[in-house]
């Protein structure tokens, strides 16, 4: 571990991304503050290895959200983070992927900032980069798109959010990479394609990424509802020509052997 990393202090909160899966994708900011905290607040999808990382005596505290199962609501978990700071605890909530992107984690970070608790937000590698990379679909290409929208399926009440034009997503989008949207998808992909998206469309859902069941589903944007019937949750969802990539890039399967599901693009 490098010397001149800072130390996670008596009375702090860091938030640190976990990454989608892999143990290895975590920080080494990250992995210095598992080795310091005395409180490890964790969601449900950090991998448990990366749980064996912290210290000997830190307390773990389950704060995963699920859907569909009865979760910690959230302002109980900002609310146990500015309890064990106040009590002089060096407090890690450790987020699946990056705590700012579709994470609450700026939620958590502004009740701190209410309460006038000190923090550090340690960036992680969110699903929609690091899940395509494992999956052998790059986020961007030069052939296929310089631009790349990542959305949330999953609004705040619950629902598709409703607040989004999806007439110009379809139309000012090459690349489209979505975020717990797998129940949502159907109504999503119908939306798409009502505003000039092509069904044929190469698309690709990408289940548990990066862990050792990753599973990864190449379909088209017509073929994605069906195709989630079958796909196993946390998953995001990638629609865009750069899917076809995978082709030459699934450095995974090539790895480990696993073949598709299916692949309308393999020639």
């Amino acid at each position: 571990m490098p010397p001149d990393l800072p130390a996670l202090l008596p009375g702090w909160v860091w938030l640190v991304g976990a990454g989608p899966g892999e143990p290895g994708l975590l920080t080494l900011l990250g992995a210095k503050a598992l080795a310091e905290a005395d409180v490890v607040v964790h969601d449900a999808l950090v991998d448990p290895r990366l749980l064996r990382m912290a210290r000997d005596g830190a307390r773990l505290v389950h704060a995963g959200k699920r859907g569909g199962t009865p979760s910690p609501a959230q302002p109980d978990i900002s609310a146990r983070l500015v309890r064990e700071a106040r009590a002089g605890a060096r407090v890690l909530r450790l987020k699946g992927g990056d705590p700012l992107v579709f994470g609450r984690g700026a939620e958590e970070a502004l009740a701190l900032v209410a309460e006038g608790i000190p923090f550090r937000i340690v960036p992680g590698i969110t699903a929609g980069i690091g899940g395509l990379a494992y999956a052998g679909i790059p986020a961007t290409h030069r052939t296929t798109n310089a631009a790349i929208t990542f959305i949330t399926g999953h609004g705040a009440g619950g629902d598709e959010p409703g607040d989004l034009d999806w007439d110009a997503i379809a139309r000012g989008s090459p690349a489209i990479v979505l975020y717990m949207a797998l129940k949502r998808i159907g109504t999503i992909a119908e939306r798409l394609v009502a505003a000039g998206r092509s069904p044929g469309e190469p698309a690709a859902i990408i289940s548990r990424a990066s862990s050792e069941r990753q599973r990864v589903h190449e379909t088209t944007l017509g073929g994605l509802a069906d195709a989630a019937r079958t796909a196993e949750t946390p998953a995001v969802i990638a629609i865009g020509e750069m899917v076809r990539l995978r082709v030459g890039l699934d450095w995974v399967g090539a790895m480990t052997g696993r073949t598709l599901l299916s692949n309308p693009f393999k020639r």
